[in-house]
């Protein structure tokens, strides 16, 4: 064991001090940090021109726009309006030099109707543009309310939302409280996998055509059993990727509780879709599918990689390892709307694609033990099998050396590795 542990830490150590690894690590963390206070780093730049950011309004009723304000105000939407007597090409103008940003033209024809228009030099599709209308529409709903002499009462009852629930009786059935919180995490666990295989995997793979092409591969295999070296390789940058990616997390919390405004929208969002109290069954499941699929994959690409001598063949040759977990991530995004469909079950017992689809259906449905406890067994015993054949392929692979002939090098590398 004593070879198995120094190799480890070599893999681990000569990928944690690279300058890749380190400045890679740096810019994210950065980017997290500065992401989460992006609002509070551009107020700190900004001049104070108010008056600059006003809105133009072109308006015959300045009673409206008043009314527009603080109509946008009790929607949370903090906006300045100023009425202008410029024409619209006047305004035009000063948009296309960057005088001001948007202008508003805002017209009540018979009194109880409202007809806008908002320019901007590009096209908006969401934020404030639909904040302004959702406040246009209310505001015309209460002056047409108010010219049928309604009270505010009967004019709140006409848009009284109707009661609906929905249950569903099957024993697979959870509330919709539960079904989002695992969509959540299945979004979550789908992305880090992905991840975690486009990342490490390529970079298990480049370590070890790396030490093949500098020929430092013929002295460690005559030393140590290549069971020891494939999986103190796979081992020791793997728990490197857990590690960054452990950073990264506490990185993103840390980030949040220091920026008051993601902080308050992060406690919102998670009050509002149930995430405080996520079974703890649940968050199991995650960890075992994540580690689970990682090393199943890590130990792929381990055998892939000692197919190839140098290293500018890694990509091409770990591309089905990629095209792969592609696969999986795509019927695990369609199963988010049908996980009980006939192709997602089947799929989820295959063990390339169990970590993303199981966990979905047990995020998603209410299933028997045995379901889960059966993709993880086929996952243990793939890896297990992969392991016996990547060790025999390892060994012969290691010390196969010229152009790489795809995936028809496996034969050769197995030949080799018998003798």
């Amino acid at each position: 064991m004593r070879e198995f542990w120094i190799i480890f830490k070599q893999a681990f150590m000569s990928k944690a001090k690279s300058k890749t690894f380190l400045i890679t690590t740096a810019v994210v963390v950065a980017g997290i940090f500065l992401l989460a206070n992006i609002t509070t780093i551009i107020g700190a730049f900004d001049d104070g021109e108010e008056d600059s950011k006003a809105i133009p309004v072109v308006t015959d009723n300045e009673a409206v726009v008043d009314r527009l304000a603080q109509q946008l105000a009790a929607m949370g939407e903090e906006a300045e309006f100023k009425v202008t007597g410029d024409l619209r090409g006047a305004l035009e103008d000063q948009l296309k030099e960057g005088e001001i940003e948007s202008f508003l033209i805002l017209q009540v024809p018979d009194g109880n109707s409202i007809e806008a228009e908002y320019v901007s030099e590009s096209s908006e599709m969401f934020g404030f543009p639909m904040m302004l209308q959702e406040a246009l529409q209310s505001m015309q709903t209460e002056m047409r309310a108010e010219e049928m002499e309604l009270e505010p009462e009967q004019a709140a009852a006409l848009f009284e939302p109707v009661v609906f629930e929905q249950t569903a009786i099957s024993s697979s059935g959870k509330t919709e409280e539960e079904m989002n919180q695992a969509r959540i995490l299945v979004y979550v666990l789908m992305f880090l996998i992905y991840f975690a295989v486009i990342m490490y995997s390529n970079m298990i793979a480049t370590e070890v055509a790396t030490e093949k092409s500098s020929r430092v591969m013929e002295i460690l295999i005559s030393s140590v059993s290549p069971v020891k070296h494939m999986f103190a390789k796979v081992l020791g940058i793997g728990m490197l990727g857990l590690v960054q990616m452990l950073l990264f997390g506490i990185t993103g919390y840390l980030a949040m509780k220091s920026s008051s405004s993601v902080s308050d929208m992060s406690e919102e969002l998670f009050s509002t879709l149930g995430l405080g109290n996520i079974p703890a069954s649940t968050i199991i499941y995650a960890i075992l599918f994540f580690v689970l699929g990682y090393f199943l994959y890590a130990v792929l690409a381990a055998l892939l990689g000692s197919l190839v001598s140098r290293t500018e063949d890694v990509n091409s040759l770990v591309m089905p390892l990629t095209l792969i977990i592609v696969v999986a991530f795509i019927i695990a995004a369609s199963g988010l709307s049908t996980p009980d469909a006939a192709f997602v079950t089947y799929s989820s017992y295959v063990p390339f694609f169990a970590p993303l689809v199981m966990f979905l259906r047990v995020g998603l449905l209410d299933l028997p033990w045995w379901e889960p406890a059966l993709a993880i067994g086929l996952m243990v015993l793939t890896i297990g099998v992969l392991g016996w054949f990547g060790a025999r392929v390892y060994k012969g692979g290691v010390l196969m050396y010229g152009p790489s002939r795809s995936l028809k090098d496996l034969k050769k590398a197995m030949q080799l590795g018998k003798e």
